[in-house]
């Protein structure tokens, strides 16, 4: 891995500590070495629950779809749905943009910004081989967006935020690329809430993750700074505190799996 700088503050990456300026150069290292098999990981390590997870993001998101047709001559037809803006962080594969992109109609629009030049060729292969429009790939910094006030419907950010240096700015600039009444949608795991079940989570997470990281990347170490990101990640109640304070109303979260993973919401009004 690259040599962190120097730098006085500091951050966690997984269970060290170190220069807060060096984190980003740490999280880059992992997702170079993963990017390829991302999704695949993705699919091993949650027993496919990701996907469920995903579809519950998008079902809040719950972009406008187009109004029905059918039997109308084009003259009588009415316009395609309202115009939809997605913005979605960290998320470099294209996963997430591309399930809003179906669930909503014609005029349904997603950006995808990562920090990962690797992760945005991934997405971009994906988005090419079947033959989607309506998405662009931005290579860009959560902490300081390329993009003017106001200029989405809708911020996502599925399991990225915790691999962020400074979680508040990246929260902050989310809100301002929000139009009003837009929507910020962040899912993230979170704090196993059943008796018993948290101790089998830790025995998974701790030695079947890194194991499987092993054998389809070749990278266990990546996979473990994964899972202690996971247990560093501020707990529920205290996340949804962060996005109060950067100016976020209507603010929740609803745990899903047991607790393994939150889906938090939160508004510009």
């Amino acid at each position: 891995m690259n040599e962190p700088p120097e730098n006085a503050e500091t951050t966690h990456f997984g269970f060290r500590d170190v220069p807060l300026a060096a984190k980003q150069i740490l999280v880059d290292d992992v997702f170079h070495s993963v990017a390829n098999r991302y999704d695949l990981m993705n699919d091993l390590m949650s027993v496919g629950l990701h996907r469920a997870w995903k579809d519950a993001l998008v079902a809040a998101v719950n972009p406008p779809k187009d109004r029905p047709t059918a039997n109308r001559p084009p003259e009588e037809r009415p316009p395609a749905g309202r115009r939809f803006s997605l913005l979605d962080l960290a998320g470099g594969t294209g996963d997430v943009a591309f399930r809003v992109l179906a669930a909503g109609g014609s005029a349904t629009r997603a950006t995808v910004v990562d920090i990962s030049a690797d992760m945005l060729t991934v997405g971009r292969e994906r988005a090419a081989a079947r033959g989607l429009a309506g998405v662009a790939f931005v290579e860009g910094n959560a902490e300081s967006l390329p993009f003017p006030d106001r200029s989405f419907d809708a911020v996502t950010i599925a399991f990225g935020i915790r691999n962020v240096p400074r979680i508040e700015a990246a929260l902050s600039e989310a809100r301002r690329v929000l139009a009003i009444g837009g929507r910020f949608l962040c899912l993230e795991f979170s704090a196993v809430d059943v008796p018993g079940f948290d101790a089998l989570y830790d025995l998974y997470s701790f030695n079947v993750i890194p194991a499987l990281g092993r054998w389809i990347t070749g990278d266990a170490e990546a996979y473990r700074y994964l899972v202690e990101s996971i247990r560093r990640f501020p707990r529920p109640e205290s996340f949804a505190g962060m996005m109060r304070t950067a100016g976020f109303v209507r603010v929740s979260f609803r745990p899903l799996t047991g607790g393994i993973v939150a889906l938090h919401s939160g508004w510009r009004l």
